[in-house]
């Protein structure tokens, strides 16, 4: 199981994985299934040899269905045919939708030795009625097969799990994060997020943050959602299109329109909004073709275009309206993250209605917007921080990664297996959701239950159900690592205002009809966040007014941008107050510092004194570099 943020290379990961499995592991085929058509384009034939690689990824011309043609019924056939022993081709390409039909015709045995690949896993749900989620647990469980799970944002808005308990503990996890994938770019350096308020109709001020110079993707809001116009989104997209300029052509054997800006540059800019089958089925043939940045200026969207979707030219997501979800958002912001020569930032600006609130509240509720989706990318290192508890023994015994952040509790269980082990070291934080999505624990939590029958009764319920094959024993070293970890987090396991389980990376829909104003649901949202408020990094750069609007625009989040958070969010791990971290750097540290010839102490020290200094000394120099960089939020305030 792939986590890891957009853009990031996963495409790329499953084909090195796939190849390894069809040349050295006995597989005999690959399916690879994404969400809609357009994310096919991430599939086609890729070299790989020059690179180092043993193998070429290359995929039949007849066995990409995502290509433009063909009927569900001719695509269900030829994945029909695709598996039968007699067809040569190795490798196949499809969306979810084909995949679930072509599962009516097959039997499960036919995926034996055969590996599915899954894009966007978050799309399967444990539920019973769930048709993708079925065909998971049916070739799990009654094949030989292998499955590949890849996505970006693995927990639901529903509540739901995403799989079920059993088939999840046999999924091993890889996590990357959005500071390893910038940090490794070669053209692209960083992101700036921006949030424009507006009064009035968004197609009033679209000309205010459209920067035509910019590639950029237009998410237009639902025809549901309080930012609509209410003139149908057709209008709108028409409206956007006599903004930029006037319509010289459009190319119906493409599906793209060609505008003449004020200027006299000539513009391409392809309508994924039209619904028309025929028109829709052009425009997307054209954009998975593209082959240089000149091919399209400026697509404007509504659903599509968001989670896979790729368009490595992209500068700039232009999103109007709130998005509910941390997940649609940082799916967005993919989009353009993509590294590409002459890019080096990436932009994401929101437009929203303007709030009912005084301009320092709505800067406090975008500041915090800018924590969520910078903690969203650099995944869960940063919005829940490892940590590692031992016991004494395990401790002294301990020669493992010593950047590891450990503490030694005495009466602790030692994980007596290997299991045990995996679970606490890299699944512990899906296992903490789990707990909080669970029906039971969250009617015990909003009722009147005791704590102890929620921690000795109801979480080991779940951790039974999630890993049955545990024993007694081993279920109970796990309980105390889940129950340690959120005592040193200081997790929340309630939503303060209703009671419900948090859950910090999908809070609605953008087609959520609140009483309240759109630009205040900005407002509300700020407050399902987990450990924001103790994250006390100020990302905001300038305050732009205009006549009838303003705009917040965010520092660089580049990647010694995102190293600063990744550090100050480490720093709640120490639970040390500032005022300690200053009287023992100005004392105690500096003693001890001359009595170790200059050395620092280390945060892995078994004397619990010497980490207590080496925390100090973190902190002091976090502190130092937040100032220098301007993103020191209590410093800012005063």
């Amino acid at each position: 199981m792939i986590k890891a943020p957009p853009a990031s290379g996963k495409s790329r990961a499953l084909m090195f994985i796939a190849l390894d499995k069809l040349v050295n592991q006995d597989i005999r085929k690959v399916v690879v299934a994404v969400p809609e058509r357009s994310i096919g384009r991430s599939f086609q034939n890729t070299d790989l040899k020059k690179f180092g690689f043993f193998e070429d990824w290359r995929v039949a011309s007849a066995y990409d269905l995502c290509k433009a043609g063909g009927n569900d019924s001719d695509k269900a056939g030829r994945f029909c045919e695709f598996m039968s022993n007699s067809c040569p081709a190795k490798i196949l390409v499809c969306a979810h939708a084909t995949l679930r039909n072509a599962m009516k015709q097959l039997t499960d045995d036919q995926w034996n030795d055969c590996l599915l690949a899954i894009d966007e896993f978050h799309h399967t749900s444990a539920d019973v009625n769930s048709g993708l989620g079925d065909i998971v647990r049916r070739i799990m469980n009654n094949s030989t097969g292998h499955v590949t799970a890849m996505t970006g944002s693995y927990f639901r808005g529903d509540g739901v799990p995403v799989m079920r308990a059993e088939d999840e503990a046999r999924f091993y996890p890889v996590t990357y994060n959005y500071y390893q994938q910038l940090n490794g770019y070669k053209y692209l350096r960083n992101l700036v997020l921006g949030y424009h308020f507006y009064k009035g109709m968004y197609l009033d001020h679209l000309s205010e943050v459209l920067d035509t110079r910019k590639k950029t993707i237009i998410h237009i809001p639902s025809v549901n959602s309080r930012a609509s116009t209410a003139m149908g989104k057709y209008t709108e997209v028409a409206e956007i299109m006599h903004l930029i300029g006037e319509e010289v052509e459009h190319d119906y054997n493409r599906g793209i329109y060609k505008l003449r800006t004020p200027g006299g540059r000539i513009f391409k800019v392809a309508d994924l909004v039209e619904d028309n089958p025929k028109t829709r089925e052009t425009v997307q043939h054209y954009l998975q073709n593209m082959k240089c940045a000149d091919d399209i200026d400026i697509i404007i969207a509504l659903g599509t275009a968001k989670e896979g979707f790729d368009w490595e030219w992209c500068e700039c997501c232009l999103t109007i309206g709130v998005r509910g979800s941390l997940t649609e958002i940082v799916q967005i912001i993919g989009r353009c993250t993509r590294d590409s020569e002459g890019k080096e930032t990436a932009q994401f600006i929101n437009m929203i209605a303007m709030p009912d609130a005084d301009v320092p509240d709505v800067k406090v509720a975008v500041n915090d917007f800018l924590k969520a989706i910078t903690a969203s990318l650099l995944m869960e290192q940063v919005m829940a921080p490892s940590w590692r508890f031992k016991t004494v023994c395990e401790q002294d015994t301990d020669e493992g990664d010593k950047n590891v952040n450990t503490i030694v509790v005495e009466g602790l269980k030692p994980l007596s297996s290997v299991k045990t082990k995996q679970i606490v070291e890299s699944q512990l934080d899906d296992l903490k959701a789990s707990i909080l999505q669970n029906e039971m624990t969250v009617k015990a939590i909003s009722g009147n239950t005791t704590a102890e029958t929620i921690t000795q009764h109801l979480i080991p319920k779940v951790i039974r159900e999630k890993y049955p094959e545990l024993s007694e024993g081993e279920v109970e070293e796990v309980r105390q690592r889940v129950l340690l970890d959120m005592i040193v987090k200081g997790n929340d396991i309630t939503d303060k205002e209703d009671g419900n389980p948090i859950d910090s990376t999908q809070t609605g829909t953008d087609d959520d009809k609140e009483k309240e104003s759109e630009g205040n649901r900005l407002l509300k949202l700020t407050n399902r966040f987990i450990n924001i408020d103790k994250l006390s990094i100020n990302l905001i750069d300038t305050i732009n007014p205009f006549q009838r609007a303003y705009e917040i625009v965010s520092k660089t989040v580049d990647a010694p941008t995102l190293k600063v958070i990744q550090n100050t969010l480490a720093e709640q791990k120490f639970d040390m107050p500032i005022e300690l971290a200053i009287k023992l750097f100005k004392g105690p540290l500096k003693e001890w510092i001359a009595e170790h010839e200059g050395k620092h102490p280390s945060l892995d020290d078994p004397n619990p004194k010497t980490r207590e200094l080496a925390q100090a000394l973190t902190m002091i120099k976090n502190l130092k570099i937040r100032k220098m960089m301007g993103l020191d939020y209590e410093l800012d305030k005063k």
